[in-house]
């Protein structure tokens, strides 16, 4: 099948950028999104062109980094589907598909459809670990989990950082991110200890990196390819107040010394 293609290109932070037509006619159903665009880029190369900037890795929708936006919606629009899960077979012959890139402030361009999402990993570095010694792997599997707790921090864990819920929120909010990161630690017996740190930690490093406020709308929920859960972000308000507690309290206990 043919399928037009509305792409947008931009050599750098500092050009202006624009939308580019392109049309590929040997689409097959079994094509993911990533595999026709490779298709394209191909012509492309072949006619002397410089062939479409994105990212893309493993193309089994675990790292996270085959981020576009597809016709206004994060990664396309299947429901919990990263942009290499998704498939042609979605589509119909001489449809018209829009393609942009990730837009934040917070996630600077860097070429066509590839931005800069280290701030991910900026807030990840500042708190998303434990450092307490739990021993080793018997050790720390002896230590009891219940159920519930356990599905939670799974299913918190499951985030892959690609910055669809930032992209899709109308304030580039990066809450749903962020209460994935503290949830899958603080629901745990390991990550207890520094529950609260951690959170002030995390949450202040994403107000440096330039991300919005939550303004509750769940567009996060409903586009998040791994299907996190808001939820979570009242557990992150949660653990935040309780960092701030905390903290009040150390400092009133060094104020009476």
């Amino acid at each position: 099948m043919k399928i037009n293609l509305k792409v947008w290109r931009q050599k750098n932070c500092k050009d202006k950028g624009r939308f580019e037509n392109y049309s590929i006619d040997t689409v097959t159903g079994d094509m993911s999104f990533l595999e026709m665009i490779d298709e394209v880029n191909i012509d492309l190369v072949k006619k002397g062109k410089e062939p479409i900037a994105f990212e893309s890795d493993c193309r089994e929708g675990i790292c996270g980094s085959c981020y576009m936006v597809i016709d206004g919606q994060p990664h396309g629009p299947e429901k919990g589907t990263t942009t290499c899960q998704l498939f042609m077979r979605s589509y119909k012959d001489g449809d018209t598909v829009v393609v942009e890139p990730f837009r934040a402030k917070a996630f600077p361009m860097i070429k066509d459809l590839v931005v800069d999402r280290s701030a991910f990993d900026r807030i990840n570095a500042v708190g998303g670990f434990t450092s307490v010694r739990v021993g080793n792997a018997i050790d720390a599997n002896a230590l009891l989990v219940p159920k519930q707790n356990a599905d939670m921090a799974f299913d918190a864990a499951a985030c892959i950082a690609c910055g669809a819920c930032v992209a899709v929120c109308k304030n580039a909010s990066a809450m749903l991110f962020v209460s994935a990161k503290v949830s899958q630690l603080a629901l745990l017996p390991q990550g207890l200890p520094e529950r609260g740190e951690r959170a002030l930690k995390m949450v202040t490093q994403m107000d440096h990196e330039g991300f919005g406020d939550c303004s509750n709308t769940r567009a996060c929920e409903s586009t998040c390819p791994k299907e996190i859960k808001i939820e979570n972000i009242r557990r992150l308000n949660k653990e935040y107040l309780r960092g701030k507690v905390t903290e009040r309290e150390k400092q009133g206990g060094s104020g009476g010394d």
